[in-house]
């Protein structure tokens, strides 16, 4: 693939230019006014996606006042590729005679297609432009189809560039937060870049090179592969690089390109044919041109595209999001491949149909907003919901002429007084303390309150754990025994007291664990906070760091210097025995003191890594990567091996691997074939980061011996990278040097020399395949990793 872009990029290059201007469609022509009846119900044509066999079309082209060129407005309808429609199947009119300016036809039975022709007066020009259309369908048909894709295309573009217009007149501070989704929702491509340039920059940038920007949406098609020889897919693929035009290939240019060449091989004595696209505007269709046309022979035909003949008639739109609340004042129902939804006239009369669980329906009218991404609300839904729960929620509306129903919206609704506390409304001061509310409706909250004896109200962070549950943490760090109230507040509604109480927790002494040999140990129960001595077997500890786990307070108990050393006896508690049933007495701030039953456990392994080997895979590139002894690949494998001091170690026994950061952890045992056991003091473990840490096992990992059940302290093994594969490193005269290869974005910085002065960083997300760097002062840079930030990697290449 790599040697087919670089053979087809000189092609592309010489295609780009002349794709790029006949893409542009930055010529204004004139527009036709027209109306399409059916059943009795009139529309403008901005709002018919389709038409059908019987619709009555009344057209005219709007021209200047002083218009000097006589152009005949010509309607034609196809009947496909291979069948020539019949003569009386053409209406002409004369556009400069105003009883014959205006054209009235109904779509005849077996028509496929209506197409729209403004051609200059020839005398007989009327029917040597049938007779080309009856003699060649095919070229039409596709012209037709593919120029009315092209010109739903060109409304999303012109909806996006006028959507960043008004918002940088209006509100440029806004642009930053409002572009994606204004782009998402219109299916456009969004250069993300242009968002950290100075905001005064930041709406050109988004609307530059702006036929690129519109994406490919399902059942567009293009003809690049016959224009290049190659596959379509190949051309949109040379099209992604720089060299092949970054971005002329998009689909909309695409389909333009196309038809210019059809109509490049097709033309008469008297007329050429050059594409329209119409972008409707109530009962206009404004169109763009990409060609200037020529009044001289060959004189221009303008072809307009007309909606397709028994097309789709829904939306075929979705709902995406997860559940919200109806009563929301900024509710947004977010829809999914729906760009036509907000960039065409197409939907009218949309509305929210509800149904309550009483029974209770009712229609709230919708409007479509491109810049908040999905449908909002015409007015608040609280007055006209109350507090009823929702039993179906589904988009209707009118899809030009045919009504629709779809999709379903997941949305909420209920009363704030639903909601009790669970297990009960007792609460504990001293510190925060976690609730759970349940019965209501999660999404429907718009904030909690807490309010003490005083009447003062502090506020409570919540979440939503489910539909009908919350999870919320109350401020009582300070708070006092005694009565509060938890005020819930849902959106567009009146706010509900829950009564609670608040009680101090009585303090709660469970155990005391203790290694033997160790310093310190670990007290559990409840309100630990409250401990300020502990005494076992004559050893005083004091308290340390306060945690809370599996619903406990865990405290750690530091050994204090005996008598009236400044030092830590660290033999002090290696005579104490494993197993031994001991007291402790604790003391409490208040001075009281309870008793707590200590555990003496068997010493933790004292472990040591003996030694370690690193067997790297090639990075992939030409160039060698010269890494750090610690460092290793994430396709590699490493072998260390441990060695027990203070225990004897037998096939039971395991060795756990873990990420620093507390991530991926894997666990290697005999039976595994992963461990081995030599004498009885020797582990040596074989790790293969990818397998057994998967993707979230780089940056550095650590290790532990696991014996009898009690683990180890961990110790360091590695630093786990992934790497860049490095093809070139090539320097001109004048020192500019680049680097070339593939994931380049794994680098963090280059630099000339090790120590990394004058270092350039690499931008995050950098995905190109070559890359500006400092040069060495020899043959030799220097890089750092996202993944191992610290380590130096060395590259020698000869300039």
């Amino acid at each position: 693939m790599r040697r087919l872009l670089r053979f087809l990029a000189p092609l592309a290059v010489l295609l780009a230019a002349p794709a790029a201007a006949q893409g542009t469609f930055d010529l204004a022509g004139p527009a036709l006014v027209m109306t399409v009846e059916r059943g009795g119900t009139t529309l403008p044509i901005a709002q018919v996606p389709a038409l059908a066999e019987g619709d009555r079309l009344t057209l005219a082209a709007d021209l200047p006042a002083d218009q000097s060129a006589h152009y005949l407005l010509v309607l034609g309808f196809l009947r496909g590729a291979t069948n020539p429609p019949p003569k009386n199947w053409f209406a002409v009119a004369e556009t400069w005679k105003p009883k014959k300016a205006r054209l009235s036809l109904a779509v005849p039975k077996g028509a496929t297609q209506a197409i729209a022709f403004l051609a200059p007066d020839t005398g007989g020009g009327k029917d040597a432009l049938i007779d080309a259309v009856r003699n060649k369908p095919g070229v039409f048909v596709r012209a037709s189809q593919d120029l009315f894709q092209a010109s739903l295309d060109r409304a999303r573009l012109e909806t996006f560039v006028g959507g960043v217009a008004r918002i940088e007149e209006s509100a440029p501070e806004r642009l930053a937060a409002v572009s994606p989704r204004l782009a998402g929702a219109l299916a456009i491509r969004l250069n993300t870049d242009c968002l950290a340039r100075p905001r005064a920059l930041q709406a050109a940038c988004l609307t530059q090179n702006r036929e690129a920007l519109v994406l490919q949406t399902g059942g567009t098609t293009s003809l690049a592969d016959t224009l290049t020889g190659t596959p379509t897919q190949v051309a949109y693929s040379i099209a992604a690089t720089r060299e092949g035009g970054a971005g002329f290939y998009s689909p909309y240019i695409g389909l333009a390109r196309d038809i210019a060449r059809l109509f490049g091989a097709f033309r008469t004595a008297n007329y050429q044919y050059i594409p329209a696209l119409g972008v409707g505007a109530g009962d206009r269709l404004k169109l763009q041109l990409n060609t200037a046309p020529s009044f001289q022979n060959p004189k221009s035909v303008l072809v307009v595209p007309l909606p397709p003949i028994g097309g789709e008639r829904t939306p075929g739109v979705r709902a995406k999001g997860d559940m919200a609340c109806l009563t929301r004042p900024d509710l947004v129902l977010a829809m999914e491949d729906a760009p036509l939804l907000f960039a065409t006239g197409f939907a009218r009369d949309l509305k929210l149909h509800v149904v309550t669980a009483e029974g209770k329906a009712l229609d709230l009218p919708l409007v479509a907003d491109a810049e908040r991404g999905g449908l909002v609300l015409t007015a608040s839904a609280a007055g006209a919901i109350g507090t009823a729960a929702i039993q179906q929620a589904v988009l209707t509306g009118a899809w030009g002429f045919d009504r629709f129903s779809g999709p379903r919206f997941a949305l909420q609704n209920g009363a704030a007084e639903a909601w009790t506390p669970r297990p009960d409304n007792n609460v504990i001061v001293g510190r925060d303390h976690p609730l759970t509310l349940t019965g209501g409706a999660a999404t429907c909250v718009d904030q909690i309150g807490l309010r003490d004896a005083a009447g003062a109200v502090r506020p409570v962070a919540f979440k939503a754990a489910g539909s009908d549950e919350i999870a919320a943490t109350l401020p009582l760090a300070r708070a006092k025994p005694g009565d509060l109230a938890l005020v819930v507040t849902p959106f567009g509604g009146a706010p509900a007291t829950l009564p609670l109480v608040a009680r101090t927790e009585a303090s709660r002494l469970e155990s005391f664990t203790l290694h033997v040999g160790e310093t310190s140990g670990e007290l559990a129960g409840a309100r630990l906070d409250q401990v300020t001595e502990l005494t076992v077997a004559g050893l005083r500890f004091a308290p340390g760091a306060l945690a809370r786990r599996d619903d406990s307070d865990r405290l750690t108990m530091t050994l204090k210097p005996a008598g009236d050393a400044k030092e830590i006896d660290p033999a002090a508690t290696a005579a104490l025995e494993a197993g031994a049933e001991l007291a402790g007495k604790v003391r409490l701030r208040d001075g009281r003191g309870a008793n707590v039953a200590v555990a003496v456990v068997p010493p933790r392994p004292k472990v040591a890594l003996v030694s370690r080997n690193v067997e790297a895979p090639a990075a992939g590139g030409k160039v060698a990567l010269h890494l750090p002894e610690t460092m290793l690949p994430m396709g590699g494998r490493i072998t260390f091996s441990l060695r027990a001091a203070n225990a004897r170690l037998d096939a039971a026994d395991k060795v756990e691997v873990a990420a620093n950061d507390g991530g991926a952890t894997a666990t290697l045992t005999a039976a595994a074939g992963n461990l081995q056991i030599v004498g009885d003091d020797i582990a040596v473990a074989t790790l293969t980061p990818q397998a057994a840490l998967g993707a979230g096992g780089t940056g550095p990992i650590r290790a532990r011996l696991v014996i009898d059940g009690v683990a180890g302290e961990w110790l360091p093994v590695a630093d786990v990278v992934r790497l860049p594969a490095i093809e070139a490193l090539s320097c001109g005269r004048k020192g500019a040097c680049t680097l070339a290869g593939e994931r380049l974005f794994l680098i963090a910085a280059v630099a000339p020399a090790a120590d990394f002065a004058g270092a350039k960083p690499v931008p995050p997300g950098y995905v190109e395949t070559k890359l500006e760097v400092p040069a060495p002062s020899g043959d030799t840079l220097y890089l750092k990793l996202h993944d191992a930030p610290d380590a130096v990697i060395r590259v020698t290449a000869k300039p």
